[in-house]
């Protein structure tokens, strides 16, 4: 029992350091292209690392934030209410009415 907690332990701090490692190297060598930094370290695949999955997820959110701003001047136009651009869109009415403003 002790061995296998040792093992899941070592297995855990071993991903952790390997994050970090692939975390600087990342931001040490920005200007390479992920094919690049793929073959350079031998990786099997960075998309696979967290740090990537984790940036993946926060461009899909921004993306999704910023099409639904794009679209309300063109509902406004539709004669859609603030509230009913806000429950269409899944966004706060605050949201809604600070971008029809700009």
């Amino acid at each position: 029992m002790n061995q296998a907690q040792q093992e899941l332990t070592d297995t855990i701090l071993e991903e952790k350091v390997l994050e970090f490692i692939k975390v600087v190297v990342i931001d040490k060598f920005a200007f390479l292209s992920r094919e690049e930094l793929e073959a350079m370290l031998n990786l099997d695949s960075l998309k696979q690392s967290k740090v990537y999955q984790e940036a993946k997820e926060e461009g899909k959110e921004e993306g999704s934030l910023l099409t639904k701003l794009k679209a309300i001047p063109r509902l406004l136009k539709l004669g859609l209410s603030v509230e009913q651009i806000a429950e269409s869109l899944e966004l706060d009415v605050e949201t809604v009415r600070n971008n029809t403003q700009q």
